[in-house]
C-alpha cells in the first residue's frame, strides 16, 4: 500500500521570486532601521534619514546580486526546507560582510555607524526566515490528509518514520493521519514532528490505540526481525489494528519503485523470519558463469526463482524449459520484462516425453542442469499415485538419461523433506528420484546431486497464501491440526542454497537446507488473523491421508554432517537402477504407510476437539476422508456427527 504520489514542487512563477525578493528587501530595511536605533541606545535625535536610506538601498541591490547569484531566488531547495534556511544564512552573512566594508569607508559620509552591518544581521537573517516559515506553515496546512483519513500510530520516531510522518502530512490523499509516534527511547518522549507527538512506548500499545481510536500501526523499521513484529502482534490482538511495515531499506535505496510510503500489511515471511544466506560467490560462478544452463519447472514457484537467480551469474545460455505455456512467458517477463517467447531461452516441453526431451538436449547440449520439474500437491497425489509415479519418477528418469547423454557435468534434482522417512505418495516419489539421481551419480562420475527442503513461503498451492486469501474472504481459516509443525524458508533463501548445492555436493549425495526451527501452523494462523485486524474463525479439518504430525528433514539414522556449508547438510543416498523400478512395489509400499498413518490419524482425531477457535463446531467433510480409500484400500473414517 503506497500513499498518493506527492508530485515534485512545481518550478515557482517568476512574480513569486520577486515578491520573496521584496519581503527580503524590507526585512534589511527594518532590520537596518532597528541597527541603527539600537546603536544610538534607542534615540532618534542622531538618525540620518537621508543615510539610512541609501544603506538600505546598498544592501538592497547587495542581497539582490548575491541571492540571484547564488540561486536564493531560483527554487533551487525546497521552500522553508533546512537547505534553503542554510542557504539564506550564507547570504546573510555575504551581504552582511559587503555592508560593513561600504560602512567603513563611507560611514562618515552617509552618517552610518560601521556596526550597522553587524547588528542588522541577525535581524535581518530572523525576519527573511520568518516569512518562509509563515509561508511553510500555509502551504502545509493545505496539505494534510482528507477527513477520510483513518488514525495510525507510527511505531519509530527515527529518521524513517519522521520522514514518513512529514510525507502522511503534506499528501491530502493520503489513507492514513499519523495520530502519534510510539517510541521505545526514553530521550524521544516529548520529540514533536509536523505537530505529531511521541505518545508513548511499544507497552503502552492498547491504551494508546484505545485513546487514539488507531485502526492501523505502522512499524517505521527498514528491516525489524520477526521476534519484535511477533512481539508487537502479540500486544495489538483482537484490538482491531492492521500492522503495517515498511519494504526493506536495499529496496528503498536500490532506484526501484520503491519509497518510505509504500508501507504494506504483515506477511507471513514477517512473522516467521528471513534468516540471511551466506553464499559463496566465487563457488557459483565457478560452475555457472559461461555455461549453458537448463532448468526444468522453470514456469514454477522454485524453477523461475532459480532462473532469475542464476541469470545475474551470467551463464553462456538460460534454457528455461516447461510443459505451462503461459508459466513460461511469466518466468521470462520477470526476468526481461517481454513476454514474447520467440527467443531461445524458453522451451515448450514436458519431463513426461522422453523422446521430445532427448531432442532439447541433443540439440541444446546442456552442462548443468537445475530439476525443479514435479507435481507436489500431496493430498491430489494420494488420490492419483499414478500421476506423481509418471512424473516424478519416470519423468526425473527421462531428464537423468537426457543428461547422461551429453555428458552434464552437474545435475541438481529438487526434492523434498517428505522424502525423508516417507509416509505419502508425493514423499515415496520423490525419494525414488533421490535414489536415481544417487544410481546415475555412479554410474557417470560426474556431480549429480539431490537437494531437500521444507515448505517455501509464497509457493504457488501452499498453506501459507491459503491462509492469507482465506482470511481476505472472511474465513474461516483451516488447520489441520493444533499441534502440525513444518519447516519454511522464503523461495529466494532456498534458491540460493539449492546453487550453494551444487557447487559443494559431491556425486550421489543428498544435500539437506537448514530450515531453522519447525513453525507450529496453528501459530502462524493465529498471529496472520492478529494482523489483519478481523475476526476470524479457526477450524481444524483433521491431519489428511498418510500426512505427518511433524516433518523431518533427515532419516532418523542419518549423521547432521555439515563439512562445507554451515546451512547445508551432506547424506549418502542409496542409488536404484531404472531396472529394479516396479510401479506395483513402490504402490504397494505407499499403501503400507497410508495405513500406518491412518491408523495414527485415528487415534489423533478421537482425542482432537472438533470445536472451532471461534464459531460454530466444524468437522472434516466426508469427500476428504475418502481420499483414504484411493491409496490406502480402507473405509474412511468418518467422525462422530459426519452423516
Amino acid at each position: 500500500m503506497s500513499l498518493s504520489a506527492i508530485p515534485p514542487e512545481a518550478p515557482r512563477p517568476v512574480l513569486w521570486r520577486w515578491i520573496q525578493f521584496a519581503l527580503d528587501a524590507g526585512a534589511w530595511t527594518l532590520a537596518i532601521l532597528m541597527a541603527v536605533v539600537l546603536r544610538y541606545e534607542l534615540t532618534e535625535q542622531t538618525l540620518a534619514p537621508n543615510g539610512v536610506v541609501v544603506f538600505s538601498l546598498l544592501a538592497i541591490g547587495s542581497q539582490a546580486l548575491v541571492g540571484f547569484s547564488m540561486a536564493l531566488y531560483q527554487g533551487r531547495h525546497s521552500f522553508g526546507s533546512f537547505e534553503e534556511a542554510r542557504l539564506l544564512i550564507a547570504v546573510t552573512i555575504i551581504v552582511a560582510t559587503i555592508l560593513v566594508l561600504l560602512s567603513t569607508f563611507l560611514g562618515f559620509t552617509l552618517q552610518i555607524p560601521r556596526s550597522t552591518g553587524v547588528i542588522a544581521f541577525p535581524f535581518a537573517a530572523l525576519f527573511m526566515a520568518a516569512t518562509r516559515y509563515v509561508k511553510r506553515m500555509f502551504v502545509e496546512s493545505k496539505q494534510k490528509p482528507g477527513a477520510n483519513a483513518q488514525q495510525a500510530l507510527i511505531y519509530g520516531a527515527g529518521f524513517l518514520g519522521t520522514n514518513l510522518v512529514t510525507r502522511m502530512m503534506q499528501d491530502p490523499a493520503s489513507p492514513y493521519f499519523p495520530a502519534g509516534f510510539v517510541d521505545d527511547d526514553p530521550a524521544k518522549k516529548h520529540l514533536r514532528v509536523s505537530s505529531v507527538q511521541v505518545l508513548g512506548t511499544g507497552e503502552d500499545l492498547p491504551e494508546l490505540i484505545r485513546r487514539t481510536r488507531a485502526t492501523a500501526l505502522i512499524l517505521a523499521f527498514a528491516a525489524a526481525d520477526s521476534a519484535f513484529i511477533r512481539g508487537v502482534s502479540d500486544r495489538v490482538a483482537g484490538l482491531g489494528v492492521k500492522v503495517l511495515v515498511l519494504p526493506p531499506l536495499k529496496d528503498m535505496l536500490g532506484g526501484g519503485d520503491h519509497s518510505v510510503t509504500d508501507f504494506r500489511e504483515v506477511d507471513v515471511e514477517d512473522l516467521i523470519g528471513r534468516r540471511p544466506v551466506d553464499i559463496k560467490v566465487e563457488e557459483i560462478a565457478g560452475y555457472i558463469t559461461g555455461k549453458r544452463v537448463l532448468v526444468t519447472g522453470a514456469g514454477g514457484s522454485i524453477g523461475s526463482e532459480l532462473c532469475r537467480q542464476i541469470h545475474p551469474f551470467a551463464p553462456a545460455e538460460l534454457i528455461m524449459v516447461d510443459h505451462d505455456e503461459t508459466a513460461l512467458q511469466a518466468t521470462q517477463i520477470s526476468m526481461t520484462g517481454r513476454g514474447l517467447l520467440d527467443g531461445r531461452d524458453t522451451v515448450l516441453a514436458s519431463i513426461r516425453d522422453a523422446e521430445s526431451l532427448a531432442e532439447v538436449f541433443r540439440e541444446r547440449r546442456p552442462e548443468v542442469v537445475f530439476h525443479a520439474a514435479a507435481l507436489k500437491h500431496a493430498p491430489l497425489l494420494q488420490q492419483y499415485p499414478a500421476e506423481a509415479w509418471k512424473t516424478n519418477v519416470l519423468g526425473t528418469l527421462n531428464v537423468l538419461r537426457a543428461a547422461e547423454a551429453v555428458g552434464v557435468e552437474a545435475f541438481v534434482n529438487i526434492s523434498t523433506d517428505k522424502a525423508a522417512a516417507p509416509t505419502t505418495v508425493l514423499g515415496h516419489s520423490k525419494r525414488v528420484a533421490e535414489r536415481l539421481t544417487a544410481w546415475m551419480a555412479g554410474r557417470t562420475g560426474r556431480r549429480y546431486v539431490s537437494v531437500r527442503f521444507g515448505n517455501v513461503m509464497g509457493s504457488r498451492g501452499s498453506m501459507l497464501p491459503l491462509f492469507s486469501e482465506q482470511i481476505r474472504n472472511g474465513g474461516p481459516v483451516t488447520v489441520t491440526h493444533p499441534e502440525v509443525t513444518r519447516f519454511f524458508m522464503t523461495i529466494p533463501e532456498a534458491c540460493q542454497l539449492v546453487i550453494q548445492a551444487g557447487a559443494i555436493g559431491s556425486g550421489g549425495e543428498v544435500l539437506i537446507l537448514d530450515m531453522g526451527e519447525p513453525v507450529r501452523i496453528l501459530d502462524v494462523a493465529q498471529r496472520m488473523i492478529a494482523m489483519s485486524g478481523k475476526d476470524i474463525e479457526i477450524v481444524y479439518t483433521g491431519l489428511r491421508p498418510a500426512e505427518k504430525l511433524h516433518e523431518d528433514l533427515v532419516d532418523p539414522d542419518v549423521v547432521d554432517a555439515r563439512p562445507l556449508h554451515p546451512k547445508i547438510s551432506h547424506a549418502a543416498s542409496a542409488g536404484i537402477a531404472p531396472d529394479q523400478l516396479d510401479y506395483d512395489r513402490w504402490l504397494a509400499a505407499c499403501e503400507r504407510s497410508g495405513e500406518a498413518m491412518l491408523e495414527a490419524q485415528v487415534q489423533e482425531e478421537t482425542e482432537l476437539s472438533h470445536e472451532p477457535v471461534a464459531g460454530p463446531e466444524r468437522i472434516t467433510s466426508p469427500e476428504r476422508i475418502s481420499g483414504a480409500a484411493r491409496i490406502t484400500g480402507t473405509e474412511p473414517t468418518r467422525r462422530a456427527g459426519t452423516p
